[in-house]
């Protein structure tokens, strides 16, 4: 198999920001499309920010900076993937959206290139056969916020084949990020333990137990949690939250994965955390305000 060179990135929200910004830094030439050009102009604007910050922190020097940022492009036009040799979906956690995708990409891609989701829950068998490439296909799971956080997730799909497995092993390596191998059930391992206990700390807000910031500081103080459970909440997405416990309860079938009905409701109300300006918090002010 030739070896990574260029990386595509497919969506260019906060994942696919986070995955360009690491894979630039880390010397590789970077491509992102998204369905907008006004999408691409924000997440470039984005990974600059992301970049800037690292280096008035003294992480990145400015040098580095500029030669990372020159190695990123981007474009809405999905031809554009076709010289990738690894191309990485960070669309929406919708499987409809995903297999759309992969049924316009995969007949732009070159045979030999490898293609990879960044899904958080989603059967990594699946999305393989949705694509003309099974062998080739596997789960590289980057935790969010990308460019912080040290830890990817790589799951394997039934037909996954080892050589892509071995070279996507030694492609997140370059990004000095550590590998844990999960098998393919759904969520794998930090969702499978991390969503239930949010969805657990969403049960004891709903049966009245404690308030918003009862709960977060009990668990920020009792448990050691750098970020309380609500709040970590909206940091995700209440509406990936939901999304991922949904996957819980379909795959394992088991009645302790129940969503909470109030993550329900807030999801319909379209308080959805941080992104929309409401979610456990209210975030419209300066500071954020518990909203119950």
């Amino acid at each position: 198999m030739a070896a990574v060179e260029k990386i595509g990135v497919i969506g260019a929200g906060q994942m696919g920001c986070g995955i360009a910004h690491v894979c630039a830094l880390a010397g590789y030439n970077v491509h992102v499309y998204d369905l907008s050009q006004d999408r691409i102009e924000a997440g470039l604007a984005t990974i600059n920010g992301n970049f800037a910050r690292q280096v008035s922190n003294g992480k990145l020097a400015e040098e580095d900076r500029k030669a990372a940022l020159s190695r990123i492009a981007g474009s809405s036009d999905m031809n554009d993937l076709a010289p990738m040799d690894l191309v990485i979906e960070a669309a929406t956690e919708e499987e409809a959206i995903k297999r759309k995708i992969y049924a316009q990409l995969c007949p732009i891609l070159k045979p030999e290139a490898l293609l990879a989701t960044n899904t958080s829950s989603l059967s990594i068998t699946r999305l393989a056969a949705a694509t003309d490439r099974p062998e080739r296909f596997m789960g590289i799971h980057f935790m969010n916020p990308v460019p912080v956080m040290k830890l990817v997730e790589l799951v394997r799909g039934i037909a996954t084949d080892e050589t892509t497995f071995t070279t996507a092993r030694e492609f997140v390596a370059t990004l000095d990020k550590t590998v844990t191998v999960a098998e393919d059930f759904p969520a794998f391992i930090v969702n499978r333990i991390l969503l239930p206990m949010i969805n657990e700390a969403i049960y004891t807000l709903y049966e009245g137990v404690g308030s918003v910031e009862a709960i977060d500081t009990a668990m920020k103080l009792g448990a050691n949690h750098p970020m309380g459970p609500l709040q970590l909440a909206d940091f995700i997405g209440l509406d990936t939250c939901l999304s991922i416990m949904q996957v819980l309860h379909d795959g394992l079938a088991d009645s302790k994965y129940r969503p909470c009905p109030l993550l329900v409701k807030y999801v319909e109300a379209g308080w959805l955390g941080r992104k929309s300006g409401r979610g456990f918090y209210d975030y419209r002010g300066e500071t954020p305000v518990p909203t119950r």
